[in-house]
């Protein structure tokens, strides 16, 4: 019985341990936000950021979600209890 406390222990700190590492990866990329940074907001009222993807096309993501709404959708399943 010990044997499962130890291995739940153990599946535990590496779930935290990853939880750590991922937190810092996602601060790391999104960069940080500091006086200088909230000066520009609040004088221009936006910040601009090199931001490497390409702009969204919003004509593409409307048709997408019409095409996504117009399909058909299958009835589901009745299982009896």
């Amino acid at each position: 019985m010990s044997l499962l406390w130890v291995a739940l222990a153990i599946l535990l700190l590496i779930a935290g341990i990853r939880a750590i590492v991922r937190t810092r990866a996602v601060r790391r990329r999104s960069g940080t936000v500091d006086d200088d940074a909230v000066r520009r907001i609040l004088e221009d009222g936006s910040l601009d950021v090199d931001d490497e993807d390409e702009p969204l096309d919003l004509d593409e993501a409307a048709r997408a979600e019409d095409e996504f709404w117009s399909e058909t959708w299958d009835e589901p399943d009745e299982f009896g209890r």
